[in-house]
């Protein structure tokens, strides 16, 4: 005999508790590694001055100073891809307890957007560099 049981899904599962706590820490690791490379672009000029004392020889970098506005750009986006992170497992969790989970991509592709464009930024400046 069938209890009814076996057709009435439990509204929240450790399951779909832990895959969303995954989810977030690898959002987390994401804006760290987003905030390290941004801190490594801000540093890459002081770091090509320190080569050309250490080589003695006259190692220049860029005269404009884009790479540190790119580089706090880039720390911001990890900043904020960290708390909107946050927010959606928030989201998503209160789903999962409800029942009612819906996926989004939001996150993920304003993350891919905006990382798209620093990129085609940092591209170009190292070609202006060149």
């Amino acid at each position: 005999m069938n209890s009814g049981k076996d057709n009435d899904p439990s509204p929240f599962k450790p399951n779909d508790h832990l895959a969303n706590e995954r989810t977030y820490l690898a959002w987390v690791r994401t804006g760290i590694g987003i905030m390290a490379f941004g801190f490594v672009v801000v540093k890459f000029s002081l770091f090509v001055k320190q080569i050309g004392i250490v080589l003695n020889t006259k190692v220049t970098a860029p005269s404009q100073g884009y790479s540190s506005v790119i580089g706090i750009i880039l720390v911001a986006l990890g900043t904020l891809s960290i708390l909107f992170a946050f927010m959606q497992y928030r989201r998503t969790e209160m789903q999962l307890k409800t029942g009612r989970y819906q996926p989004t991509t939001l996150l993920t592709t304003l993350l891919t957007g905006v990382i798209f464009l620093i990129s085609m930024l940092l591209i170009a400046y190292l070609l202006q560099s060149v």
